[in-house]
């Protein structure tokens, strides 16, 4: 484990933090529960924390009052050792890329990116635009108005325009959600990029699970206003603290089991576990750690068969239990197939 981790996956406080949340709340009127139940996170220079979780889990909120604009009921919001809790967002310091690119349409894209230079010289703010436009790779396409773009070019002058003014810190709110599933994956990949050439921090806000575990370096998993569990990518797939972390990160089968120390035995029979429990247990076991075997006398059957290219998904009926399974493409079995399933990994117990 290391060293700045807990055994649930809350990773201690970088060292240096550039930007420290303590115990946000926030309440909107016309809600009965709090949005965001004393959020606490800290952020270090240069590092990407994906904010992830379902609708309505307080991710958004919690950027709007990191960014200055949502006030907090409770809690504070420290940014390079200084209080800035009630300060407006453009005394903040801190970039921002809305969710619809929020550019002005009657400026052409250079000029975009030129508006928060406005207290540079004419001459220096245009050599700084000129040169974001370059480092994005739209250095061909100043002139144009943002109609004229692509949505992917659209994103990448927002990201332009909030790193000319060279902010520690960028917020991203759902920055691919207007992009096709090829060119979200294409930009994400072109934002991560970005981000670590310029040493800009970013606390990026996303629903779905393979943003985050593509481009964050930690991952704040949210829900019902609370972060249930805070940690890298893999930390958190491979040691989901509960059962929502468990299938909101991925798939998981929810077994049951009798946990003495670091095994447990179950209807696989006696496992290996990735921390210790004792007694009852519930367990999360990722489609990709069991392997078939065909077996004419099994007890399971395969019911369902979905062919991905890179990999196969089966669902297989053992008594009242149906699992999911994913193997290789090579492992081919068919609908109707008894066969023998085998853990191949630790289970994870959950809390």
């Amino acid at each position: 484990m290391p060293a700045d981790a807990s055994p649930l996956g809350f990773r201690q406080r970088p060292a240096k933090p550039l930007l420290e949340v303590d115990r946000l709340r926030k309440t909107f009127s016309h809600a009965g529960a709090a949005a965001v139940e004393r959020v606490s996170l800290a952020l270090g220079e240069g590092e990407l924390l994906a904010l992830l979780g379902p609708s309505g889990c307080g991710k958004t909120t919690t950027l709007r009052m990191i960014g200055g604009f949502e006030d907090p009921d409770e809690g504070s919001v420290a940014f390079e050792g200084r209080d800035i809790t009630h300060l407006p967002p453009e005394a903040r310091g801190i970039g921002f890329v809305f969710q619809d690119y929020a550019l002005f349409p009657h400026l052409s894209v250079l000029d975009n990116v030129k508006f928060g230079l406005r207290k540079l010289p004419r001459a220096q703010a245009q050599a700084r635009a000129e040169e974001m436009l370059r480092l994005v790779g739209l250095a061909d396409l100043g002139k144009r108005r943002p109609h004229q773009l692509s949505g992917g070019q659209q994103q990448r002058v927002a990201l332009a325009r909030a790193l000319a003014v060279a902010p520690k810190l960028i917020l991203l709110d759902e920055p691919f959600s207007n992009l096709d599933a090829k060119m979200r994956v294409e930009t994400r990949q072109e934002v991560r990029k970005l981000l670590k050439e310029t040493g800009s921090a970013g606390i990026l806000v996303t629903h779905d699970q393979e943003e985050a575990l593509a481009l964050a370096d930690r991952i704040a998993v949210m829900d019902a206003g609370r972060v249930v569990q805070m940690g890298t990518p893999d930390e958190i797939y491979r040691n989901p603290v509960s059962e929502f972390v468990a299938n909101f990160i991925g798939r998981s089968n929810i077994l049951t089991g009798t946990a003495n120390g670091m095994n447990v035995q179950t209807a696989f029979g006696n496992l290996p576990m990735s921390r210790a429990a004792n007694g009852a247990v519930t367990l999360a076991v990722r489609p990709e750690q069991i392997m078939l075997d065909a077996d004419p006398n099994g007890a399971a059957i395969i019911t369902g068969r979905e062919f991905r290219g890179h990999d196969q998904i089966y669902w297989v009926q053992e008594g009242d239990d149906c699992l999911i399974v994913i193997s290789g493409p090579g492992q081919q079995h068919a609908i109707g197939t008894r066969v023998t399933m085998r853990i191949c990994d630790c289970v994870v117990p959950l809390t």
